[in-house]
């Protein structure tokens, strides 16, 4: 092993060898040994690492097998600690993410925003919270808790955007674990507003969660901006740049926005151009322009899922419920639901496959909505299967009838 250690060019281009350490390096880690050791031996046999040897070993370790949430938590601020400074970075990636209205300099814009937000303001107010928790500095903490909310906007974008790609590329590990890690967050935010508008004077849980959403969310930059970012502007095209770009203000931006409109120097695809065609149906014949209009203004969401749990269509209406975007188009439907909530949906589409079910209902308060969510399997003529349609409506105007307005009236 000494002979290693004093002579690292013979480990990078011993490829075989270089993965072996590299999977020991994270067996440390899962198994809890001192990060500082590790370190050391990382920095000795391997020095620097790629982004695309990172993305591997994380998606074999998520293939290993399910982690409690405190264990997750804890390898991934440890995987934090190891790569801090040792990841390489190629020039043109610099580059493409320097250009101003490009998605990920618009994401670090709004890093830059949220981390001013966590630590001049968050860890300030926490501060003084902890000496002296009076209802001024509650409040305090309320005001940064709210503006953090915004930060659902940065995930979602990231999670609907760019995730998709990444996965049409076969980069799954970073993909998953961090929207394992923003659900995470996430809830660890809703939880600190209710504690800090219910607050009675139990000190010790506000300081626990706020002190977590601190650490977690500038780790969650430094994963951002250090491994998924030049991931993605390694594998994604310049047409998938702008199909993201152009796509990004329907789901909306965390505290800032882009410094500027993106014009790269290939012409985008338009994909606002529609054949002319016609479709003959059983029940009439429609234009392919008309066929999307009317569907576009049906007062509800519709989306389509084929029989291999693949997404292929959703309506475009004026006010959708949840936002959709065109990067979900090929996507299968369990990369498009949070970690945690997956195996919902493959157990009702497995009642659907095998006919167990024929229709499923939820109906849940979201912002100011009553939502009424519906499935339907949807069936050929000789009752094979061929997919689900969920259909997504807002009630509360429903609800709201009282009496009758007749047309002649």
């Amino acid at each position: 092993m000494s002979e290693i250690i004093n002579n690292r060019e013979q480990v990078t281009t011993n490829n075989t060898e270089r993965k072996e350490i590299l999977r020991q390096i994270f067996k440390d880690l899962h198994n809890g040994k001192n990060i500082d050791e590790v370190k050391a031996h990382f920095n000795a046999l391997i020095g620097k690492i790629t982004i695309d040897e990172i993305s591997q070993l994380q998606h074999d370790e998520m293939e290993a097998g399910d982690l409690s949430i405190a264990e997750m938590q804890r390898i991934y601020h440890s995987h934090n600690e190891l790569f801090k400074g040792s990841i390489e970075v190629m020039d043109h990636i610099q580059k493409l993410e320097d250009q101003p209205g490009h998605p990920v300099h618009t994401f670090k814009l709004e890093n830059r925003e949220l981390d001013k937000l966590v630590t001049e303001k968050l860890q300030v107010h926490l501060d003084l919270f902890v000496q002296e928790d009076t209802s001024e500095n509650v409040y305090k903490l309320i005001e940064d808790i709210n503006l953090l909310l915004d930060i659902d906007k940065h995930f979602s974008r990231k999670e609907n955007l760019i995730f998709p790609y990444l996965e049409k590329y076969g980069i799954y590990g970073p993909t998953t674990n961090m929207w394992r890690i923003d659900d995470f967050i996430r809830d660890a935010i809703k939880d600190a507003k209710q504690k800090l508008t219910t607050y009675k004077g139990d000190k010790h849980p506000v300081i626990e969660v706020i002190t977590f959403i601190i650490r977690e969310v500038t780790g969650m930059i430094y994963k951002e901006e250090n491994i998924l970012f030049p991931m993605a502007l390694k594998n994604l095209t310049e047409d998938e740049w702008v199909k993201i770009a152009n796509e990004s203000d329907e789901i909306g931006f965390c505290l800032t926005g882009p410094a500027e409109e993106w014009r790269p120097g290939r012409k985008a695809i338009d994909e606002k151009a529609i054949s002319e065609g016609y479709i003959k149906m059983e029940t009439g014949i429609l234009s392919l322009k008309q066929l999307e209009l009317f569907l576009n203004h049906l007062p509800v969401d519709i989306t389509f899922i084929d029989q291999d749990d693949v997404v292929r269509y959703f309506s475009h209406g004026k006010e959708r419920i949840f936002a959709r975007t065109k990067a979900v188009i090929g996507r299968t439907v369990q990369n498009c639901h949070p970690p945690r909530s997956v195996h919902v949906v493959e157990e009702l589409l497995a009642d659907f496959k095998a006919g167990r079910k024929e229709t499923e209902d939820f109906y849940i308060k979201f912002r100011d909505k009553y939502v009424y969510i519906r499935y339907f399997a949807v069936r050929d003529e000789n009752g094979q299967y061929v997919g689900t349609l969920e259909f997504t409506q807002n009630i509360d105007p429903i609800q709201a009838i009282e009496g009758e307005k007749r047309i002649l009236t």
